[in-house]
């Protein structure tokens, strides 16, 4: 008995002894992971600023890249915030250290609108009388939308690259079919002709005003781009739209032949061309700095200011609760009640980076921003890919809003959804559910049978309330009537640049101008040195990003028509059946 006793404690001990070593070592790990970034970029005296979107992406904020990628064995990309992004070709422009801009655009990740205000501040570093050249490989709409702002466009003689410059393109998906083989039936409950949230579950085609909002949004992103390229590369919109309508850009020569680069070059021809360019004789002798590092060294916070614009980054889906990576009420409702307790704060810029989502997140949201207002602190918007819906709930009470010419927003509507499963059940499960209630309609929300007339016109008066809500808080804040709200709303999405023309917006412009214009309405603020940028929430560390991988998972439905479906529909729950939501139906991304 001695002995069993003895090996147990023995067992136990041991088991206690590897836990600890192990979580030890796991702490370890990642803390020496964790350190992989943190190593200061040096700046050479004097050098070329690299710009290289293969190994970078624009983002709303900066953050650490991705300490799994060299572990893995691929290039880690780098997430610069917008912001940061365009202070540094900012300051490129007036530092005498960087003799031009080298920018491989290959492989442009990011939203529609930080492609928009990175290339407006290329374009301001251009106008300083700096050189950008572009050099590209396999042009893409994003890719050669960024090349197009260069002095010189340079591109690849050798065949076997793909020309993916095609204009713009979405999909939409239609789950009625399948849905009614699985005997699933979606109750669907909205105001707004064009509220197509949901309507992927009741049809199995688009509705005409789907159809309608969905192209027109199109055409206006891709008009805004068509004009900017053209402009640069000095040609007609229509020329343009016929290369890509006629399919004449297939090989580099047919880039060249209609005037959209300037050269072709072999690998060695181009670094010759840069070697003449920087004044050295050998490749070797070209010193460069990436622009991640740059931002890194020019991004330094001017502690001395008294003043304080606070920077509220408003990205994601609109949830409930305390969710880290989306714009959870309770969280930012607390990060807000914060900023506006700080003395120092002045003023405020939100940046609104999303589709929408919970109507009470929103409405605690939207509360403590009003709050701001109310101490005199004035409350300037800043629209990056999507300020819809919920987006657009939190923020049309704003002094001004500034948004890109190809943000999303809009969608002023309301929806809710009830799946009904009881014919997959009964008709291809076999199961019979018998409901007990305490009263009639105790079940309505279980989704085990169809809402009776009565439930339907209940759920009905609560998505009109919720839109008579959203109505008016809009046309309170844009100094509008209902009625010329109603008109303009029902659900429907607009780019910025219609926007603008109906009053839902105030300027097309970038953050940059927007926390600009926000500092300068600070009494006694002279120049921006006189204030200093504080971000809200700050961004996830190297730490956090490592033990947030280890719960989660890459997407199924990753690099197909499917995953817009899942991005827009992914904080949905069954559980949450009946709850009215403010969000966009869709998500896109440019490529």
């Amino acid at each position: 008995m001695k002995d069993f006793v003895k090996m147990t404690l023995a067992t136990i001990a041991g088991l206690f002894l590897f836990g600890f070593v192990a979580i030890f070592l796991m702490i370890a790990m990642v803390g020496a992971m964790a350190s992989l970034g943190d190593t200061q970029p040096v700046m050479p005296r004097e050098g070329v600023l690299q710009i290289n979107m293969s190994t970078m992406m624009l983002s709303e904020q900066t953050q650490e890249a991705d300490p799994f990628a060299s572990l893995q064995g691929s290039e880690a990309i780098t997430p610069v915030g917008i912001y940061s992004a365009i202070q540094a070709v900012n300051a490129a422009a007036t530092d005498p250290a960087v003799k031009f801009i080298y920018m491989k655009p290959d492989g442009a990740s990011g939203g529609i609108a930080q492609m928009e205000e990175f290339r407006d501040a290329l374009r301001n570093f251009r106008n300083s009388g700096k050189a950008i050249v572009s050099y590209i490989e396999n042009p893409s709409n994003a890719s050669y939308y960024l090349a197009s702002v260069s002095d010189k466009i340079y591109m690849t003689s050798y065949e076997g690259g793909m020309s993916m410059l095609s204009g713009l393109s979405s999909q939409m998906i239609f789950l009625k079919d399948i849905l009614d083989r699985l005997g699933v039936n979606v109750q669907l409950i909205r105001h707004g002709k064009y509220k197509s949230a949901g309507e992927m579950y009741i049809r199995d085609s688009a509705s005409p005003e789907n159809m309608e909002q969905n192209r027109e949004m199109i055409e206006s992103v891709w008009d805004s781009w068509a004009k900017e390229i053209a402009e640069s590369r000095e040609i007609s919109v229509d020329d343009l739209n016929a290369m890509l309508d006629n399919l004449e850009l297939n090989f580099p020569s047919d880039f060249l032949e209609k005037g959209l680069v300037d050269e072709l070059f072999t690998r060695e021809e181009l670094q010759q061309q840069l070697c003449d360019l920087y004044g050295s004789k050998r490749f070797e002798d070209i010193k460069a700095i990436q622009l991640p590092d740059y931002a890194k060294l020019k991004d330094v916070v001017n502690f001395k200011a008294r003043n304080k614009v606070a920077v509220i980054y408003a990205e994601g889906n609109i949830v409930d609760g305390n969710a880290k990576q989306e714009v959870a009420g309770d969280r930012f409702a607390k990060i807000i009640a914060d900023v506006r307790n700080d003395s120092t704060v002045k003023a405020v810029v939100l940046r609104v980076n999303s589709p929408g989502g919970s109507v009470l997140a929103s409405e605690k949201i939207k509360a403590e921003l009003d709050l701001i207002k109310q101490r005199g602190i004035p409350v300037i918007a800043s629209y990056g890919d999507y300020a819809a819906s919920g987006g657009y709930w939190i923020s049309a009470n704003c002094d001004k809003i500034y948004s890109n010419a190809t943000t999303l927003t809009g969608s002023i509507g309301v929806f809710s959804m009830i799946p009904d499963i009881s014919g997959t059940l009964k008709d291809k499960v076999h199961v019979n559910i018998t409901p007990v209630n305490s009263n009639k309609h105790a079940d309505m929300y279980n989704m085990m049978r169809p809402l009776d007339q009565a439930e339907l016109d209940y759920m009905q008066a609560s998505v009109e309330n919720i839109y008579e809500k959203f109505t008016g808080l809009v046309a309170d804040g844009r100094g509008m009537t209902v009625p010329a709200v109603d008109e303009i709303a029902q659900g429907r999405v607009w780019t910025g640049a219609d926007a603008l023309e109906i009053g839902l917006v105030d300027e097309i412009g970038t953050i940059e101008d927007a926390i600009i214009y926000a500092a300068f309405c600070i009494n006694g603020v002279q120049s921006m040195n006189d204030v200093q940028i504080a971000a809200y929430p700050k961004p996830l560390s190297t730490i956090d990003m490592l033990l947030e991988s280890f719960g989660g998972g890459e997407s199924v439905f990753a690099d197909t028509p499917f995953e817009s479906v899942e991005n827009a529909f992914k904080d949905w729950s069954a559980s949450e059946s009946g709850k009215v939501y403010a969000r966009m139906p869709f998500e896109f991304s440019i490529r």
